[in-house]
């Protein structure tokens, strides 16, 4: 296979790299039936691989239509609004009779915590790039990547965990529905993992109108919830007794003596019910489905982060209205016991309430509407996995290439998702601390990142954010101490990640990884000016630059390959750049220094980059040209970690062997020369 470098103005070419044959993927030649399906297979599971991050939230590649703020709040609203189906019964598990007070101090940080970071990261990314990008262009080099690999691990614990939780309660208003058959009561592993399965079928083939369907879901889930919190509120209100219960309760243990105790006791308790807090990364997300105004522009959609912005206040305002009314309706109305594990109300507490005050009819109805929607809230997780995967990990070299499309990563994700299934038996408590721990860390990284933008800018704003971070900070570290498994949990993804990242990274660093060859008007010339006859490109390690140390390179040059008198050489410099970027575009740039021709560049991976100038070069003059290195001297070890780790080494042999993956015939490789 001949891989060509189309020219483009300028200078400038995209690299179009060589494939392996699919035969040798699959097996066979290209007359079996065995090769066309396996290359039907492949070609299936990468339709779509997005090649940009600004790519990421689309449809197999394909920018979705932008839609008025208030349906895309839907989207995001089923992670948010589907946490009521099990936000009040985790409440009381941890608060007890404190659980409304602590559900108010909750709405408070949510209002005026989580809302105004969120705004401020939806002004700095309106993309959808989230804190984690902010984060990333804030600290340099692989202490960024570093940081961002460690996010994305709190990341997919706050997604996945979303998922199989969101899964594992629907289980629970399954198996609880009165008409539901009585052997599901002892599968829930097998029912959860039904349910993840076809989530996950769902996007294998294709997720076209997920905000329609959003839409209807959420208006048909909040109308039902109204239903329910306003008949309990009602009930409440007409039988005093519920409350006079409720405040015996609050004042007769040893800590609730009195209300500033039973304030300090629920500013204690209220981190354990942080999964109420769920919902604003996927708002930010989501943003680039927003529409916008007018007057909107790539770099300035004004409109789209103003749209944006009440599309996070709405929701907040619609959620905190549901978490109040839901955690007094069912700490005051259901009795302790049926919170428990085994009891009626156990992961389904206002469903036990509907079924109480409407029937088992409109009970069902309830339920359906409820699984419908936590289902549902593991699509947006998926789809918050898919957007942030692929915008960071085959960017940094740290996933393969197929992690651009969205198919095979909903499969290793769905896998994710049944292991984790299995592993907590599908028990909603058992998951809560993995989820509020990646919820927490990441609204934490969100505060912490706006907080240090502002700091730079200066003002009186900066101390309100500050003060803001070190309550989340807080409220992440109380969550921590007290639910220790989530961090654990968390632990266990974030070494996954970086284990794996690694390995890739190995892996992978004898890609092409230039995306473009950029040759100004000089370097250009120099080129054409040599192809009259061989091509010749003399690597030089950079120096000092002057006119003595060209002329002993082109002397050694000439002795040590016995390049003839009067053959015209190039000289090239690559300077490293940025290690820790993956791919990077090329900028050649000529100049002279004497009688000698210099080419100049920069990269984060110096053989990569000769390899791809070479093939530029042969792919625009049709010459084959031949690049000359001298003797590397030292460990071979050390030399490919420190190319793996800083882009250099034993130059020679990496150059070859990137020409080699990337050009399958020996015969139209550019020719390296070592003497």
């Amino acid at each position: 296979m001949n891989p060509t470098l189309p020219s483009g103005e300028g200078g400038a070419s995209t690299l179009a790299h060589g494939t392996h044959e699919s035969s040798r993927v699959f097996g066979g030649t290209p007359e079996t039936g065995l090769y066309r399906f396996g290359f039907g297979i492949r070609n299936w599971l990468m339709s779509g691989a997005s090649q940009s991050p600004e790519q990421t939230i689309s449809h197999h590649g394909h920018q979705h239509p932008t839609q008025p703020w208030w349906k895309v709040m839907c989207l995001t609203g089923v992670d948010y609004f589907s946490t009521l189906g099990y936000q009040p019964g985790i409440a009381f598990l941890a608060a007890g009779a404190l659980a409304p007070i602590a559900t108010v101090v909750l709405v408070l940080l949510t209002l005026f915590g989580a809302l105004p970071i969120y705004q401020r990261v939806a002004e700095a990314s309106p993309n959808g790039q989230g804190s984690i990008a902010m984060l990333e262009s804030l600290l340099t080099r692989w202490k960024g990547k570093a940081f961002v690999l460690v996010l994305l691990g709190f990341a997919a614990t706050d997604f996945v965990i979303t998922m199989t939780l969101s899964a594992a309660d629907a289980t629970a208003h399954i198996v609880e529905n009165p008409y539901a058959p009585h052997w599901l009561e002892a599968h829930p592993v097998l029912v959860t993992a039904v349910l993840l399965l076809f989530l996950g079928a769902i996007f294998m083939k294709g997720f076209k109108e997920a905000i329609g369907l959003a839409v209807f879901l959420v208006i048909v889930y909040l109308a039902l919830n109204a239903l329910v919190i306003g008949r309990s509120l009602y009930e409440i209100a007409v039988h005093p007794d519920y409350l006079a219960n409720w405040r015996y309760a609050l004042m007769s243990g040893e800590q609730h003596g009195s209300p500033w105790l039973i304030l300090g006791a629920a500013l204690l308790v209220f981190p354990k019910l942080a999964l109420g807090l769920s919902g604003f990364e996927t708002g930010v997300a989501v943003m680039p489905l927003v529409r916008g105004g007018p007057l909107d522009t790539p770099k300035n959609p004004e409109g789209r982060i103003h749209n944006s912005k009440k599309l996070l206040r709405t929701a907040a305002l619609i959620m905190s209205v549901a978490l109040i009314g839901s955690s007094f309706a069912t700490a005051l109305l259901i009795p302790p016991a049926e919170f428990q594990s085994g009891g009626q109300a156990y992961g389904r507490a206002l469903s036990f309430l509907c079924h109480g005050f409407f029937g088992d009819f409109i009970g069902t109805a309830y339920d359906i509407s409820t699984i419908s929607i936590l289902w549902f809230a593991g699509a947006s997780a998926m789809a918050g996995l898919l957007n942030l995967i692929p915008r960071y990990l085959p960017r940094y070299g740290m996933a393969p290439e197929w992690a651009r499309a969205v198919r095979p990563l909903v499969l290793v994700l769905t896998s994710v998702t049944l292991l984790v299934t299995w592993i907590f038996e599908a028990n909603v408590e058992a998951q809560g601390g993995a989820y509020a721990t990646g919820v927490l860390v990441l609204m934490t990284s969100a505060a912490f990142a706006v907080t240090l933008l502002l700091w730079r800018r200066g003002g009186w704003h900066r101390i309100a954010f500050l003060l803001i971070t070190l309550v989340f900070v807080y409220t992440t570290i109380d969550n921590v101490h007290e639910r220790p498994d989530g961090v654990k949990i968390a632990l266990v993804f974030i070494a996954t990640i970086v284990l794996s990242s690694f390995i890739s990274r190995v892996v992978r660093s004898t890609e092409l990884r230039v995306t473009k060859v950029i040759l100004d008007d000089a370097a250009r010339k120099f080129i054409d000016e040599t192809a009259t006859g061989t091509v010749r490109i003399v690597a030089n390690r950079p120096d000092r630059g002057l006119e003595e140390e060209y002329r002993k390179k082109e002397q050694d040059a000439r002795q040590d390959h016995h390049i003839p008198p009067g053959e015209p050489i190039i000289i090239l410099e690559v300077r490293p750049g940025d290690a820790s970027e993956f791919t990077d575009e090329l900028e050649v740039t000529g100049v002279r220094v004497g009688p000698y021709r210099i080419l100049r560049c920069e990269s984060p991976a110096i053989p990569n980059a000769i390899a791809a100038l070479l093939m530029h070069i042969r792919d625009t003059t049709d010459k084959l040209p031949h690049v000359y290195f001298g003797w590397t001297e030292g460990n071979p070890i050390a030399y490919v970690l420190k190319f793996i780790a800083f882009g250099e080494g034993d130059t020679a042999p990496v150059t070859r062997e990137v020409l080699r993956q990337a050009i399958d015939e020996p015969e139209l490789r550019p020719r390296v020369h070592v003497g």
